[in-house]
């Protein structure tokens, strides 16, 4: 016979990206019902100068940040200055988010039009010609040295800045550290790519230097996201989880260090290793 609970306390209030939902637990011969909380993902469309681009499956927090980002990311603007967000709507469907961008690259996006569905947050999904989906970004600067120390911070400082993850367990995040491991941005999406994405733009719209720093993401390290941090100026990458082969070949032509299984107890380092200076181990 199964014991239900009931009068649960009120869960608190959710934090933006995230939804109450009622939810039936069960475990060994116990049964709950309460509201939990969950992640939100809606389709969220991007219309650059009155025409669609794209459509992205993401988590509606941090919508600047995504504009701007995926703008930068995709190679759609060279620089913040050249995009401009008239408005976010929230619709009954999902989010529309109208940019403007200069006629020169609403031209060129034309030229490589996709159609409109991503999928969870994936920006190469959907591209309709292999440059589109393959692009190359310029090799990035020298960027900043760290130590294992300054990693191992900058994992831990990750974990703590996940709100919305530690009430749905459902995201991803992307954070941004100095050369010491000290977290400034945190960002989290469903998409592991729009988390990039969104801190790529909040680094942009707070002027952070990539150079000076850099980045660290709850996930794989896939072709697109050795690609999206490049393309951002981002010298050095680290994932939790293992890389790609071709991300690998990409972070190599790149100038991107590109560092996976990144966790308390070590890393692995697959490009330019000569920016993690090992010392004594310990950075200290």
């Amino acid at each position: 016979m199964t014991a239900a609970v009931a009068n649960d306390p009120p869960p608190p209030a959710p934090v933006p990206g995230s939804a109450l939902r009622p939810v039936e637990r069960h475990r060994l011969r116990d049964e709950r019902r309460y509201d939990d909380h969950v992640a939100e993902e809606v389709p969220v469309a991007f219309v650059y100068n009155d025409v669609p681009f794209a459509v992205m499956m993401a988590t509606p927090a941090d919508l600047e940040d995504f504009a701007l980002g995926f703008a930068l990311s995709e190679g759609i603007v060279c620089a913040a200055h050249e995009v401009r967000i008239e408005r976010i709507e929230h619709l009954l469907e999902g989010v529309e988010i109208r940019l403007r961008v200069p006629e020169h690259r609403a031209q060129a996006l034309e030229r490589r039009r996709r159609s409109l569905s991503g999928r969870s947050g994936c920006g190469i999904c959907g591209s309709e010609l292999l440059e589109a989906a393959l692009r190359r970004p310029d090799p990035v600067g020298d960027g900043a040295a760290i130590t294992p120390h300054a990693l191992s911070a900058a994992l831990r400082g990750l974990r703590e800045g996940q709100a919305l993850n530690a009430r749905t367990g459902a995201t991803h995040a992307a954070g941004w550290a100095d050369a010491g491991g000290r977290i400034a941005l945190v960002r989290e999406d469903v998409g592991r790519h729009n988390a990039l994405d969104k801190l790529i733009g909040a680094l942009a719209r707070g002027g952070h230097d990539p150079q000076t720093g850099f980045a660290v993401v709850t996930s794989r390290a896939s072709y697109e996201m050795a690609m999206k941090a490049a393309g951002a100026g981002i010298a050095l990458l680290a994932a939790i989880s293992a890389p790609t082969a071709l991300a690998i070949s990409l972070a190599e032509r790149a100038n991107l260090t590109l560092i996976g299984f990144a966790r308390d107890d070590g890393y692995a380092v697959y490009t330019h290793p000569r920016r993690i200076d090992a010392g004594n181990g310990d950075g200290t």
